[in-house]
């Protein structure tokens, strides 16, 4: 008997009602030709690289905006007194 879902063929014990041996099914190929498998390796490679390419530049613009948070929270502090902080046993 064939396996509705998966093709493998079921030996099973009419008296039990119970699967006996169990043969999986062959395994099914994806037959693309070679040029085929060439061309979606370059398409894969060259999305690989798009996506390298984009993250570095991602990387690089957020690198430049965290320098930019850094000057000005630099300029900010320079303007503000230094102030010794609270301690618990001050504010008793």
């Amino acid at each position: 008997m064939e396996c509705p879902c998966c093709g493998a063929l079921l030996a099973i014990d009419p008296e039990l009602g119970k699967v006996v041996s169990h043969e999986a099914p062959p395994p099914k190929r994806n037959a693309l030709d070679l040029d085929q498998a060439a061309a979606l390796l370059k398409e894969q490679a060259a999305r690989r690289e798009a996506i390298f390419r984009q993250s570095t530049e991602d990387m690089k613009i957020q690198s430049q905006l965290l320098e930019k948070k850094f000057e000005a929270a630099l300029e900010k502090s320079k303007d503000e007194p230094v102030k010794k902080p609270t301690r618990d046993i001050d504010l008793d």
